[in-house]
Formats: C-alpha cells, sequence, structure tokens
C-alpha cells in the first residue's frame, strides 16, 4: 500500500540505577528473541537509559538506525524522569511496557518491580503532559511484550501516518451538507496539514494535461480492471486524465507533508465541466492508499486515511443510508444470524468503492446526479460510477469528527457486509452492527455525526481507537451490548 508510513520500530530498555542493569538487557534480549520468532521486525536498540545523558545517547543511535516508532521497556523498576523525557524528546509515536517477573526461582537478586515502576512512570508522564500507548494489560513476559509490539505498530502507522497528513480540497463545502463544514482547526491541532483550492483550480490542472502521453496506459489499465464491467469504453481516456491531473497535484504540493489525501467537491457544478463523475477515480486513488472523500468532507478523508493505515487495504467513505425492509429481513433469515431486525441497514454511496471490495463491479451511471441533471435522456455527464453489491466479510465503521465547539471525538464499531442482496443500485451492501439501533440514537444523533463513515474492511477497532486516544481525541464511542445503557438512554424504553 503507497501513501502510509513504514515503520520501523525500535526496543530500548530503561534501568534504574539501584537496579542491575544486566536484568534489563537480559530481559530486552528475551523480548528481542520472543519478536524474531513471531517474524516482527524490531531493532533492538543497545543504549540502556539510567539517566539523562543515557537519554541523549539513546536519541543518537535511534537517529543512527533509522528508528521512527519506539517501544520503551521496563526490564526492572526503571527511572521515570529519563524514561519521561526519551518519550517527550522521540518525534514518533512511543508504547510503554514493563516486565513480569520470570521465575518464582528468582524473586531475590532476579526481581525488577516493573509493576511498580510502571505506576511511577505513569504519574511522570502526566507532570509532562505527555500520552503514549500502554497496552490494557502493559505487563507481560517475552511473549507477551512481542504480542504488544505487534499490536502497536498499526497504532504508531495511523499517528505517524496522520501527524504527516495533508488534506487536499477542491470546491467549498456544499451548503447542502452542513455536516461537512466542521472547523478545521483540530486538524491542525492534530499536526495535519490542509490545502483548499476551487473547482477553477481543479478544472485548470485537469486542462493541463490535455496532451499528457500516460493518458492511453492509465486508459488500459483502467480497462483491464473493469473487465466486463467496462460498460463505456469511449470514457476512459477522460477518466485517466483527472486520475494523473489529481496524483500529479498532490506529488507537487505535499511540501514538508510526507502523505496526502484529498477531500473534493463531486456535484453537480462537476459533470457540466468534465463531463464525467469523479466516483471510479476517486475509489482507484483509494485502492492505493490515497482516500477522496466526496462532498468536500475532509473529515472523511482523514478517517478514511486512518482506515487505510491500520488495515493497509483500500477503505470505503459511504451514506449510513437506510433500513433494511422486514420482507427483506424475512427472507434472508439463514444469512442473517442472530442479528435483530435494527441491528441492520445499507451502506450505499454513487460509486467510489474499490472494485476488489465489489462482488461484480460495473461502471454505471450516477442514478441520483442524472435525476437532476440529465432527466428523460441518455447518459452522459452522469457516467463513471462504480456499481455492485459489497462483498460480505467483517469491517469496522469509524469517523473522527470536530464539533462546532472545535472539539474533536469519534466513534468505531465492528460489524459485517452480509451475503444479501441489496436489491438497489450504486455501491451498496447490507451492514450488521450489533445494538445498530441504540448506537445510531445515542451516539450517531445524541453527538451531531454526520451521514459518512468510513469503513475498514477488517475488524481494526483497537488500532482505530488506541490511535485516537493517542491522538488527543477525548471521547472515542462505541457501541454498547444489551443491558449496559448509553448516558441518555431511556431505561424504561
Amino acid at each position: 500500500m503507497d501513501n502510509v508510513p513504514i515503520i520501523k520500530m525500535g526496543l530500548i530498555a530503561v534501568s534504574r540505577d539501584a537496579f542491575p542493569a544486566q536484568l534489563s538487557i537480559k530481559r530486552r534480549n528475551a523480548v528481542a528473541a520472543a519478536c524474531r520468532e513471531k517474524s516482527i521486525e524490531i531493532v533492538e536498540l543497545e543504549t540502556i537509559v539510567e539517566n539523562d545523558s543515557d537519554v541523549i545517547t539513546a536519541l543518537r543511535e535511534i537517529e543512527d538506525k533509522g528508528v521512527n516508532c519506539l517501544t520503551i521497556y521496563l526490564g526492572n523498576f526503571g527511572p521515570e524522569g529519563p524514561t519521561t523525557l526519551l518519550t517527550q524528546r522521540f518525534r514518533g509515536p512511543v508504547m510503554i511496557t514493563a516486565a513480569a517477573e520470570d521465575s518464582g526461582k528468582d524473586l531475590i537478586h532476579g526481581r525488577g518491580d516493573a509493576y511498580c515502576g510502571l505506576l511511577s512512570t505513569s504519574y511522570s508522564l502526566g507532570l509532562r503532559r505527555l500520552s503514549p500507548y500502554m497496552p490494557e494489560n502493559p505487563i507481560g513476559d517475552p511473549g507477551d511484550v512481542a504480542s504488544m509490539i505487534a499490536e502497536f505498530i498499526p497504532i504508531a502507522r495511523i499517528v505517524q501516518g496522520v501527524r504527516n497528513l495533508k488534506i487536499f480540497s477542491f470546491g467549498p463545502r456544499p451548503f447542502d451538507f452542513l455536516t461537512c463544514h466542521a472547523p478545521i482547526q483540530p486538524l491542525f491541532d492534530l499536526g495535519i496539514e490542509i490545502m483548499e483550492n476551487s473547482e477553477l483550480d481543479l478544472y485548470d490542472i485537469v486542462r493541463a494535461e490535455d496532451n499528457n502521453p500516460d493518458i492511453e496506459a492509465v486508459a488500459r489499465e483502467m480497462a483491464d480492471e473493469l473487465g466486463k464491467g467496462n460498460t463505456y469504453p469511449d470514457l476512459l481516456n477522460k477518466l485517466a486524465q483527472y486520475e494523473i491531473a489529481l496524483e500529479k497535484f498532490m506529488n507537487a504540493n505535499l511540501g514538508i507533508s510526507q502523505y496526502g489525501a484529498f477531500a473534493n467537491k463531486c456535484w453537480p457544478a462537476f459533470e457540466k465541466y468534465f463531463g464525467h463523475v469523479p466516483c471510479y477515480m476517486n475509489s482507484r486513488l483509494a485502492s492505493r492508499g490515497i482516500p477522496v472523500a466526496c462532498e468536500a468532507d475532509i473529515y472523511g478523508s482523514l478517517s478514511e486515511y486512518m482506515a487505510i493505515c491500520a488495515t493497509l487495504m483500500p477503505p470505503a467513505i459511504l451514506d449510513i443510508n437506510n433500513t433494511v425492509p422486514k420482507d427483506m429481513y424475512a427472507e434472508s433469515a439463514d444469512t442473517i444470524g442472530d442479528y435483530k431486525l435494527d441491528d441492520l441497514w445499507m451502506g450505499f454511496h454513487c460509486g467510489n468503492t474499490t472494485t476488489s471490495c465489489i462482488v461484480q463491479p460495473i461502471m454505471q451511471h450516477q442514478l441520483i446526479m442524472h435525476r437532476l441533471m440529465e432527466p428523460g435522456q441518455e447518459p452522459n455527464i452522469t457516467r463513471g460510477t462504480i456499481e455492485g453489491q459489497i462483498k460480505s466479510g467483517p469491517v469496522s465503521i469509524f469517523r473522527l469528527q470536530a464539533t462546532a465547539e472545535a472539539q474533536v471525538k469519534a466513534y468505531v464499531a465492528h460489524g459485517e457486509v452480509l451475503n444479501i442482496n441489496p436489491k438497489s443500485f450504486g455501491c451498496i451492501g447490507v451492514f450488521g452492527v450489533k445494538e445498530m439501533a441504540r448506537f445510531y440514537r445515542h451516539v450517531l444523533i445524541e453527538h451531531r455525526f454526520p451521514h459518512h463513515t468510513a469503513v475498514a474492511f477488517a475488524h481494526a477497532g483497537k488500532s482505530l481507537f488506541a490511535a485516537s486516544k493517542m491522538l488527543g481525541v477525548g471521547d472515542v464511542y462505541f457501541n454498547l451490548p444489551q443491558h449496559l445503557y448509553y448516558p441518555t438512554e431511556n431505561p424504561f424504553s
């Protein structure tokens, strides 16, 4: 997957001066060996941090070895001052974990007291207002710590990606979707750069590629990808030109940022000037790790990008769109399992989902736009969507959003796409999320989340939740099980 960080994880041990440093070295070596057994790539750092001067030495070694994410390991009690100084001075994501005791046969000279030491470290982190990642159970033997490192890698990738991301938008955020008008100050607080452009800018950069010799090659690539779904071969050159222009613009304008994403106005003026809809190209860029959110939805683009970093898979941005009719529910009893009717809903968008995520992708015209712009006519300028049933399998729905008061919040829930014919148009699928109706009412509506949700095609809630917290998101909501009430839920319902 392009456009995402490549994580080079360092493992460094700390040691309190009243404890033998050799204990931390021995335990660090054991963790590194456990990582190798689990095929987890790790850079074992030789510096043992006991004091402030060791922090300087450690930072030099980290830079020399190209480490961009760090696991700080309390092999014994550990010095809380130097440990938190290293956390503060290192520029990448940090996890702090600690050693469990090795054996009941060696609890005099071989006892490390890291369980106690992590409490002191936690207090010192608070003094410095630092929020590194700590696993749910941050104490473990070498195999446990190796597993923690494996789980930290996608979390670190999300945090590193967001802090080095630039979001490009084209066109004003539309009046009819006021939910896209969230304030952008929290994005800068997260470390994200924003570059807003007009639709004229977009028109200009696409026209500049009129004679680009790569257009034919990209069009052939599109034809190969679509196969039998290539219903408008005459359109592919236009679509290829648009795709080339967007990616070329991103690469030329990243500046100090490393990664890019888009949030573009996609209708109604777009079609009149470009002669097509942008949906298929949006899906193709997403397949390469460059999300393009519809309707100039900047927070939707960010949410998609975080899903990419979590899974290294193409995401989608879909409307939480409509309920499943009772007759469809009854017809699909063998497929639905133990989902209740109000656990089910349909995720839909015009046609921006990557072809690899659709059962039988086919290029179509966009029906809603056709009603508006070409009523009673053969489709022309509204062509270029990708349609089909979304493939069944596990998903996570996720959204990071700013409130009108510029407070950032998020939600994440696990679910699945069911193998049920949605009987409708667009890229669409029947989704199952446990207790969705209550989640919809007491999280999505109650906390003013918009209609767009980012879809990760895997269960990635653990990584997305932890990364959101590391990035400073105060509230991260999730769907509560039955009999566990939301604060605003009427218990007598």
